[in-house]
C-alpha cells in the first residue's frame, strides 16, 4: 500500500460522511411531501402524473396492497421491457441495424434490469440498440432504483408510525423520488460526464485510422445519459461490454470519484433519513456505523492483498514493488489510470452496494480480494447496500440482532420503541434464508450439471467461484461477475430465476414486517430497554451479520477462494 492510495480512500471517505446529512434532510423533506427548491417546477408535473394515472396522493395504503401494486408495476415493466428487445429490429433508433435478441436472452435481460440486478449476458455496444438502452434500460435504471427507495420508506414508516394500518402510497413515493432525486442528479451528472469526455450522441459508430494505418471502430452512442443513472441508482449495467473500465463510460480520475461517490451517496443518505423519521438520528448514525465499519474492513483486505502482488509470479523472480517507474502489486485486469488502490475502492463499494459497475476486472483479483466481494453481496449488499435495498436489509438484521439481546438479558426485545414478537422475527429470518437458498442451491446444482459446468473458462477451485459468484451476484441483484460462463441456456435461465427470487422473494416478508410495526404501539423508554444508538450495539449488530454469514457461506466459500488461495501459497512453497 501506498500514502497516496491511503490518501484517496480517505478523502472518499470524508465526501461520502459530508453528503449523508444534506442527502438525508432533502429525502426526508420530499417523501413527507414538503416544500423543497425543486417544488416549483416538479410539483406540477407530479400532479399531472397523479392526475393521468387516477393516483389519489392522499390516499395510502396497507402492506399488502403496497406490495401488490409493487408487483403489479413490476411484472407489467418486464412485460414491456421483454417486447422491446424482441422487436428491437423493427424500432427505430437502431442505426447499427442490430437484429432483435433471442428470447431467453431478452428474458434474461428483462428480469436483470426490472430487478435492478443489471446482469449483462451481452455485449453492450454490439447488441442493444440506442432505443433498447434509452426506451428500455435506462427507463429501468431509474424505476427500478425508485421502487428499492421505496420500499425503503415502507419499512421505515413501520418504525416511525403508532397504531396505523398504512405505510405510505406505492404509486406516490415511486413518483417523488424519480422527480426529485434521480433525474435532477442525473441531469447534472450526465453534463459533467459529457464535460470530462464521456459520448453523448445519436449518430452511428464512428470509423477511425489507427497510427498503423488500419481500420478501428469505435462504438458511441448515449452514453453520459445512461452512465449518471447507472451509477446513481446503483444499477451498474454498463453501456459498453468493459462497463467502468471502458474510457467513454469512465475516462478520468475525476469521473472515477464521482461513480464510486455516487454509489454510495443515497445508501448512507437514508440512514439519516431513518433517523430523522424515527425522531433520533442516533439511530441512524448507528446504523452508519455498522456499514462504514464493515466496508473499511473490506477495503483493507482488498487493497493490502492486491498490492501485495501475486506470490506466483514473486517465485519466478519478478519485481512486484512499487517503484518509480512501475505501480507494483497485481495489475492484472486493472486500467493503469485507475491503480490499484482505486480499483480495490471501486471493487469494494461496487459489492457493498447493488451495482455491478466495475473499473475492473474481478476475475483476475487475487483469491482473498475475490473472496470480499462475494461475502459483501451474500451479506445482502447491507454496507450501504443498493439504493433503498441496503437499509431494509440492514434493519431486518438490525431486528434480528434486538432479538438475540432480549433473549440474553430476558426482556420481550424492543428497537425504536416497538416490541418486536414472533411474527416480525420470523418474517425477518424468513427474508434473511431467502439469499443462502437461491445462492447455494443453484451453486450446488450448476456444480454437478452438464449444462452448468460445460461452458466454464477454469476448472477447479477458481471455476467454482466463478459459479458461486455468478449465483452471488444474481440473487444479491448486484450484475458484477467474475466472467469465466458461457451465455448457454442453462445460465440465462437459471440466473433470471435467481434474479427474480433474490429482489421478489425477499421483498414480500419485509413489507409484512413494516406493517407489522406500523400497527405497533410505541412502547415509551424505561431502565431494561437496550440501547440501539451506541456502540454497544454497532457491536451487537456487526457481530450478529459476520456470524449468521460465516455460518452460512464460509464452507462453500472454503472450497472456492480459500482453497484457491492455499493452493497458490503451496505452489510457492514447493
Amino acid at each position: 500500500m501506498t500514502f497516496n492510495g491511503i490518501l484517496q480512500i480517505a478523502i472518499f471517505c470524508i465526501v461520502i460522511i459530508a453528503l449523508t446529512r444534506p442527502f438525508g434532510l432533502y429525502m426526508t423533506r420530499v417523501f413527507n411531501g414538503d416544500r423543497t427548491f425543486l417544488s416549483p417546477v416538479f410539483r406540477p408535473v407530479e400532479r399531472l402524473f397523479y392526475r393521468l394515472s387516477g393516483v389519489d396522493e392522499t390516499v395510502e395504503q396497507s402492506w399488502l396492497t403496497y406490495g401488490v401494486a409493487m408487483l403489479v408495476f413490476s411484472l407489467v415493466s418486464a412485460i414491456l421491457l421483454y417486447a422491446i428487445f424482441r422487436f428491437q429490429d423493427v424500432l427505430p433508433l437502431n442505426p447499427q441495424g442490430l437484429s432483435a435478441l433471442p428470447p431467453e436472452l431478452a428474458l434474461n435481460t428483462a428480469i436483470s434490469f426490472v430487478t435492478n440486478t443489471n446482469w449483462q449476458f451481452y455485449t453492450g455496444e454490439t447488441t442493444m440498440s440506442y432505443f433498447s438502452q434509452m426506451a428500455g434500460l435506462t427507463f429501468h435504471n431509474f424505476v427500478s432504483a425508485a421502487m428499492g427507495v421505496a420500499l425503503a420508506m415502507a419499512i421505515i414508516r413501520g418504525f416511525a408510525r403508532k397504531s396505523s394500518k398504512t405505510i405510505g402510497n406505492f404509486w406516490v413515493d415511486l413518483v417523488r423520488y424519480t422527480l426529485y432525486v434521480l433525474i435532477p442528479i442525473s441531469i447534472v451528472y450526465a453534463l459533467f460526464l459529457i464535460w470530462q469526455g464521456v459520448p453523448q450522441t445519436l449518430s452511428a459508430n464512428i470509423d477511425a485510422t489507427t497510427l498503423e494505418g488500419a481500420k478501428q471502430t469505435l462504438a458511441v452512442g448515449p452514453v453520459a445519459s445512461q452512465e449518471a443513472i447507472k451509477m446513481l441508482g446503483t444499477n451498474g449495467g454498463g453501456f459498453f461490454n468493459a462497463n467502468s473500465a471502458h474510457p467513454f463510460e469512465n475516462p478520468t480520475a475525476l469521473t472515477n470519484l464521482l461513480q464510486i461517490v455516487s454509489i454510495f451517496a443515497i445508501g448512507a443518505g437514508l440512514t439519516n433519513v431513518f433517523g430523522r423519521m424515527v425522531g433520533n438520528q442516533r439511530q441512524g448514525w448507528a446504523l452508519f456505523g455498522v456499514m462504514g465499519l464493515l466496508f473499511l474492513a473490506g477495503t483493507f483486505v482488498v487493497y493490502p492483498v492486491e498490492a501485495g502482488g501475486n506470490p506466483a509470479i514473486a517465485a519466478l523472480g519478478v519485481d512486484q514493488s512499487v517503484g518509480p517507474l512501475q505501480p507494483g502489486g497485481n495489475m492484472e485486469g486493472k486500467e493503469v489510470r485507475f491503480g490499484i488502490a482505486n480499483s480495490s475502492l471501486f471493487t469494494v463499494v461496487t459489492t457493498d452496494a447493488s451495482c455491478g459497475a466495475v473499473n475492473t476486472m474481478h476475475d483476475s483479483l487475487m483469491p482473498l480480494a475475490g473472496l470480499i466481494p462475494m461475502i459483501n453481496i451474500q451479506l445482502g449488499e447491507i454496507i450501504f447496500g443498493g439504493v433503498g435495498s441496503g437499509l431494509y436489509g440492514m434493519l431486518l438484521f438490525a431486528i434480528v440482532a434486538v432479538f438475540i439481546a432480549g433473549l440474553m438479558v430476558g426482556r420481550t426485545p424492543e428497537y425504536i420503541g416497538k416490541k418486536l414478537e414472533a411474527r416480525e422475527v420470523k418474517m425477518s429470518i424468513l427474508a434473511i434464508l431467502i439469499l443462502p437458498l437461491s445462492i447455494l442451491g443453484f451453486s450446488a446444482i450448476a456444480t454437478v450439471v452438464p449444462a452448468g459446468s460445460a461452458t466454464l473458462t477454469n476448472s477447479g477451485p477458481h471455476g467454482f467461484s466463478e459459479i458461486l459468484y455468478a449465483y452471488t451476484s444474481a440473487t444479491g441483484n448486484n450484475g458484477s461477475a467474475f466472467a469465466g460462463l458461457g451465455a448457454n441456456m442453462y445460465w440465462q435461465v437459471t440466473m433470471a430465476i435467481a434474479m427474480f427470487v433474490g429482489r421478489f422473494l425477499f421483498i414480500v416478508p419485509m413489507l409484512a414486517v413494516a406493517g407489522s410495526l406500523a400497527a405497533k404501539k410505541s412502547v415509551p423508554l424505561s431502565a431494561g430497554t437496550f440501547p440501539t444508538d451506541n456502540g454497544l450495539f454497532v457491536a451487537l449488530l456487526i457481530g450478529v451479520i459476520l456470524i449468521v454469514g460465516g455460518l452460512t457461506f464460509f464452507p462453500a466459500l472454503a472450497l472456492g477462494p480459500v482453497v484457491e488461495h492455499l493452493a497458490m501459497q503451496a505452489g510457492t512453497l514447493f
